[in-house]
């Protein structure tokens, strides 16, 4: 079966985001001075085939935490779906 994965990584809340500090402070000066706090990620989609959900899953939590995200730093997130067939 082939299945789609949608992630989600965004830096630890506790952490320091430069980016989306920057962002942030200068929604003033394009006028938008009523949005703050900022943070800034990544978004990735990819493919998976796999038997079932759960081993797609699994593969793409092992994807996380071996090559997509520093887990030192940054939390992720991600969603899995079945891709149909016609």
């Amino acid at each position: 079966m082939t299945f789609h994965a949608s992630i989600d990584i965004m830096p630890l809340p506790a952490l320091l985001d430069p980016q989306g500090k920057a962002v942030s402070s200068n929604m003033k000066h394009v006028g938008l001075p009523e949005i703050s706090g900022v943070r800034i990620g990544k978004h990735i989609t990819l493919s998976i085939e796999a038997a079932d959900q759960a081993t797609a899953e699994e593969k793409v939590r092992e994807a996380c935490e071996k090559l997509l995200a520093n887990t030192i730093m940054e939390q992720y997130s991600f969603t899995v779906t079945a891709v149909e067939t016609a």
